[in-house]
């Protein structure tokens, strides 16, 4: 197989994992507690990186991380996965699966404002455009009608927690900023041994009850396919792609695919609202992106 081949393959797979999580957070909710599931996902996460270290022989590369490295992974490890994924599974407790997705998914547009703070350079006008699409679109999932999602309002707090979920994202985004020297996976176990380390810490203090099989096993799932198997085969793609633009643009179908699943596995009758809603923030994330 080419290797341009093989990077769109590593994507395709990326895609699809992501595509699945949102229905597998609503299962594994059914189980576990927020924290249950982000202690049995964070184990999975950080024993998929462990071994991803192992067989790739980037040991030597941990080994070489510097004081200051490891420093700067202490606090990434407390914002991803700790603070992000416990915002980002309470909003999906307190939410239909079809709004907390598309909403945490914003998290480009989020990004933009945040680079432009930072940064203190100012927004070229016409990615007002994009942005302007984006919260329409999370306006028109947000707004939509208690006879769309069963007869149920939307809960407003789960709501500004999945918003802050992609604040949360688009920070530790700006974060990976200052390792950019760190190999990618290597980065990854580092904050995933030391987000686990806190959770394990945090386990001890409040107290679990992880006593289902199927909780144990959705909890895993989501270890594997939204943190480990994901993030390594979409950064392979990236790398080894002679178009990385390609590889970028398939992500788009995620939220659309993730629609699916919902309706699938999930049972989700989808609302006009959210399908029009997707669509704006997908376009205005294209928009900003050309």
């Amino acid at each position: 197989m080419k290797q341009e081949h093989k990077a769109i393959v590593a994507a395709g797979i990326a895609v699809l994992s992501w595509s699945t999580v949102a229905s597998a957070f609503k299962i594994a909710l059914k189980y576990l507690s927020s924290f249950e599931l982000l202690l049995v996902a964070s184990l999975t996460g950080l024993l998929f990186f462990f071994s991803a270290v192992l067989l790739q022989r980037k040991w030597t590369l941990v080994q070489r991380l510097s004081f200051a490295d490891w420093k700067r992974f202490a606090w990434m490890g407390l914002l991803n996965p700790v603070v992000y994924y416990l915002v980002l599974f309470w909003a999906y407790d307190l939410l239909p699966a079809q709004v907390a997705q598309p909403i945490n998914y914003t998290w480009p547009i989020v990004l933009l404002v945040l680079l432009s703070l930072f940064t203190r350079k100012p927004i070229a006008r016409k990615k007002y455009v994009g942005m302007f699409l984006s919260l329409v679109g999370v306006a028109f999932i947000s707004i939509g009608s208690g006879h769309d999602f069963g007869g149920k309002s939307v809960s407003a707090f789960g709501v500004l927690l999945a918003a802050l979920s992609a604040f949360l994202w688009a920070s530790y985004w700006i974060a990976t900023n200052k390792t950019k020297h760190v190999d990618a996976v290597v980065a990854l176990f580092a904050c995933f041994l030391l987000g686990t380390f806190y959770l394990i810490i945090a386990s001890t203090i409040i107290g679990i009850g992880i006593n289902s099989i199927a909780g144990i096993l959705s909890g895993m799932y989501v270890g594997a396919f939204e943190i480990g198997i994901p993030f390594v085969c979409f950064g392979y793609a990236i790398r080894t792609s002679h178009n990385p633009a390609l590889i970028n643009q398939l992500c788009y179908l995620s939220p659309f695919l993730s629609l699916f699943f919902i309706y699938l596995f999930l049972g989700e009758q989808i609302a006009i609202s959210t399908y029009f809603g997707l669509a704006l923030i997908v376009s205005g994330i294209v928009f900003n992106s050309r």
